[in-house]
């Protein structure tokens, strides 16, 4: 029986808020830590900010792999709701933290839920719409995450030094959402149909004889893929920088990078639903390997230069979502959110790595041209992953 479209749209919009939620709270120690910094508020050093950051992305991996695989046990409804319970109500307390251990403790606990929020939404929503449009399911959803760190941004300068009214905007937003999620997010038919099925499947048969290759795969390229998107959005000004660009045009790339990523996001998945998530893949990560190759080299003039650092954020980007996409076709329901989640999970390891990786050859003076080069060398690895993969697979089971 087709979804009814009351029930289509609250879906939609509550996934697409999650993921908002997502991107606005990890975006917002990294907003607050100059503020920490300067006024040394509770010994704040750069170690400790080093510390909290690393716990924070620690937790997070940790909730993609632990909670979000008991979607496929305790439902879809129930686990997403209390994931957003639990980093909002974590968020909410961090202002009141008595000293950087207990903050970076709050931190991690909230990173439990954050990690196992992005996973089971992108599961819902592929669930969500008929399986030949479930690329641009995952894609549209994760334009959530660039919102919610655009809007972290404004508002944190509108706040100056009141830092701690960011944790208590995110905390609060997030108990407002919970109620109306509860009251209003029916749970995945797909789930409903695949729960009573004696077929179930572990954590363990991801590496088994059958999906071993395809969880190998996918956990490769998104691995590589956010090691991308986080080593960039982190570093980028800095490389620029290094490369001789004046600080405003290193800041303003990294803007135009983002809005790169939104236009990516928005016609990737389209495409990818019109000709198959494995070819535009390889598409994707193809470019995004010439791009990244190509910002070594300096680009005197101004258009030319915004525009490869623009069409940067459109593939790579979206690339690494694109696995997401794969991954919800790929496995069935009583699976599906255990792959993403510990696809999630591996590629969190990359969000760790990128920034540090990067960060050691700033360190060193030789992130530019050196970083780029690194960045094209993983872009070209993600590519050798997708060609593993097989052609995308036919759907598994009627959701809609």
């Amino acid at each position: 029986m087709a979804t009814s479209p009351p029930r289509s749209t609250w879906t939609a919009v509550f996934c697409w808020l999650t993921v908002l939620l997502e991107g606005y709270d990890l975006v917002a120690f990294a907003a607050t830590i100059p503020t920490l910094l300067k006024t040394g508020h509770l010994g704040f050093t750069p170690a400790g900010a080093t510390l909290v950051a690393t716990l924070s992305l620690v937790g997070v991996a940790i909730g993609a792999a632990g909670l979000s695989p008991l979607t496929d046990r305790f439902g879809r409804r129930r686990l997403l709701i209390g994931s957003v319970l639990l980093f909002s109500l974590f968020t909410l307390v961090i202002p009141l933290s008595p000293s950087v251990w207990v903050f970076a403790l709050l931190r991690f606990v909230a990173g439990l839920g954050l990690g196992a929020c992005m996973p089971i939404a992108l599961t819902v929503m592929a669930e969500n719409l008929p399986a030949h449009r479930r690329a641009s399911a995952s894609t549209v959803t994760m334009t959530g995450y660039h919102v919610g760190a655009v809007l972290m941004s404004v508002l944190a300068l509108s706040a100056g030094d009141d830092w701690h009214l960011l944790f208590y905007g995110g905390g609060v937003a997030g108990l407002i959402v919970v109620p109306l999620m509860w009251w209003r997010l029916p749970e995945s038919r797909a789930f409903l149909e695949a729960r009573d099925r004696s077929d179930r499947l572990s954590p363990r048969d991801l590496i088994g004889p059958r999906y071993r290759r395809t969880s190998i795969a996918v956990w490769i390229g998104s691995f590589m893929g956010l090691l991308l998107v986080y080593g960039l959005n982190t570093w980028l000004p800095q490389l620029m920088r290094t490369a001789g660009y004046p600080i405003s045009t290193a800041l303003t790339l990294l803007l135009v990078l983002n809005v790169g990523a939104v236009l990516g996001l928005l016609a990737a998945g389209l495409i990818a639903d019109r000709y198959g998530v494995k070819p535009v893949a390889v598409i994707w990560f193809g470019a995004s390997a010439v791009l990244l190759a190509a910002l070594s080299l300096r680009v005197d003039n101004a258009l030319l230069l915004n525009l490869v650092v623009l069409l940067t954020g459109v593939f790579v980007f979206s690339a690494q979502v694109l696995i997401y996409g794969y991954v919800s076709q790929a496995f069935p329901a009583r699976a599906r959110g255990t792959a993403l989640g510990f696809t999630s999970a591996v590629g969190r390891v990359g969000s760790i790595v990128g920034p540090f990786v990067t960060g050691a050859l700033v360190t060193a003076g030789i992130a530019y041209p050196w970083g780029f080069w690194f960045f094209a060398a993983v872009a070209a690895l993600a590519l050798g992953a997708v060609l593993l993969l097989a052609r995308d697979p036919e759907p598994r089971e009627v959701t809609t």
